[in-house]
């Protein structure tokens, strides 16, 4: 009987395929005592996430709530970080957009105010800010490409921690599927084009002549929606 194939199980998006996270973590609700004031709050532990790049901090604010963030480097267990217009820009603090310098280390990025944080949440990972131009601040993000933002988005002082994580080498391969097996990953990975025709859509040795186009369907199925997807050109660019 036959079964479904690797891709097809991976694309339907069950739990065996999703990253083990154990926290939620997003920037403290945006509430008035933000918006009108400075809310000062205290790093109360720094965890271990399986399912991030990146350490955690627990923040403890004087609202009583309680929000984990991505830590940000050179930040310590009892640290004090303050959230609100007009805070300090100190690594840590959460200010909007508006209220940061030209030049300062940034990550947790709001793409629109008020969503908790989106851009730049991995381990050592930081953007800059780059310009303010009529309610609009201009960020350079880790990939080097610049995003306009509304000047009411959100942000944390600082880069995140975690940066030396892939300075240490992993030595052997059970260290390699213990660290892909923590978040889910597809590994050890195999080449489409080894399998057999019932397992890939590239399998089978009479599809290695390179004449089958790789590019498919941004709509297409889970099984088919291998390869270059919805790409507008393929092949090696004429000169």
């Amino acid at each position: 009987m036959p079964k479904r194939l690797k891709q097809q199980r991976r694309g339907k998006g069950t739990s065996v395929f999703r990253a083990k996270g154990k926290f939620d973590v997003k920037m403290r609700s945006l509430d008035d005592n933000e918006r009108n004031g400075i809310v000062k709050g205290e790093i109360v532990d720094i965890l271990h996430d399986n399912g991030r790049t990146a350490p955690v901090m627990l923040i403890q604010y004087e609202t009583g709530e309680k929000v984990y963030l991505p830590a940000i480097y050179g930040m310590a267990v009892g640290d004090v970080v303050f959230a609100g217009a007009g805070a300090p820009v100190q690594p840590g603090n959460i200010l909007p957009l508006r209220d940061i310098p030209d030049g300062t280390e940034i990550s947790n990025v709001e793409l629109t105010p008020g969503d908790g944080g989106k851009l730049v949440r991995s381990a050592g990972s930081f953007a800059k800010v780059v310009s303010h131009e009529g309610g609009k601040v201009i960020i350079r993000l880790p990939s080097k490409a610049f995003k306009v933002l509304n000047e009411n988005c959100r942000a944390v002082i600082g880069r995140i921690g975690g940066g030396g994580r892939e300075d240490k080498p992993l030595m052997k391969a059970g260290a390699h599927y213990y660290k892909a097996k923590a978040r889910g990953k597809y590994w050890p990975r195999v080449s489409g084009v080894k399998m057999n025709a019932v397992n890939h859509p590239f399998g089978g040795k009479r599809k290695r002549t390179g004449r089958i186009p790789k590019s498919t369907s941004r709509n297409a199925p889970p099984g088919r929606k291998v390869g270059s997807i919805a790409s507008k050109r393929t092949g090696r660019r004429k000169r």
